[in-house]
């Protein structure tokens, strides 16, 4: 297995699996995060997963990046395997078009309907390969080849916190109002992020999501039950 190792600043290491975006490169990467975190290596504070590569973050005064790197290489070349079950999210989602500004323009330009766009984005497990952008916003593809399309040419200053965009083979979820280039086909109500939380986002790199359409009334229904505190996003534990 061909792995670089980069420094980020003083408190941080990278360990780079490869080029590009890729299932079983996500799968090296949070094996490995997985496996750091159940070594309880003297100094790490935490590990971030990206889409190819792990951020080791480290306290200087504990230890240094030239132990960190041994005791990660150590990790690499040993037969050890770290394996959690997955938690796959059933996110409710509303396609409607009053929630979904571009479906119909992607319909358009896929040339499929807007039911066959809806059937094949709920019908998909999605894997989370990464937070970022904004806190809680994830990552996921696998997109079907079929609704594959480049970013908006003009990127929306406001898009409104839930919505449910997609671009290139990803999907993700807006947590919070921010600008965004991705086409909106759909919202849902569920906060994906909450500092009253004791772990503020809801997602995880590793997990999958599954969206399960709502209509309209359902969406407020469920919308109101978030804002009572009284709505818990259904979860179940699958293999890995």
């Amino acid at each position: 297995m061909n792995v670089r190792f980069l420094p980020s600043g003083d408190t941080a290491v990278v360990v780079e699996f490869g080029d590009r975006i890729a299932r079983e490169l996500s799968d090296r990467v949070l094996r490995l995060s997985a496996l750091v975190r159940a070594s309880n290596m003297p100094g790490v504070v935490e590990t971030v997963p990206t889409f190819r590569s792990l951020m080791v973050h480290y306290d200087p005064l504990a230890t240094d990046s030239a132990s960190l790197i041994a005791a990660i290489e150590n990790l690499l070349d040993s037969n050890r395997s770290e394996t959690k079950p997955v938690k796959r999210w059933r996110i409710p989602a509303c396609y409607a078009i009053s929630h979904a500004p571009d479906l119909e323009e992607v319909a358009q330009r896929t040339g499929l309907s807007a039911e066959e766009v809806v059937r094949l984005h709920g019908g998909t497990d999605f894997h989370i390969y990464m937070i970022g952008f904004v806190p809680g916003y994830p990552y996921m593809g696998d997109l079907p080849e079929s609704l594959v399309l480049p970013r908006r040419a003009d990127p929306r200053i406001r898009v409104p916190p839930g919505s449910i965009a997609i671009a290139g083979h990803m999907t993700g979820i807006y947590p919070l109002e921010s600008p965004g280039g991705w086409h909106l086909i759909g919202a849902t109500p569920i906060r994906l992020f909450d500092l009253r939380r004791p772990q503020p986002a809801l997602l995880s790199a590793g997990d999958a999501v599954r969206f399960e359409p709502v209509t309209v009334r359902e969406f407020d229904a469920v919308r109101a039950a978030v804002a009572a505190d009284a709505y818990h996003v259904p979860c179940e534990t699958i293999a890995a």
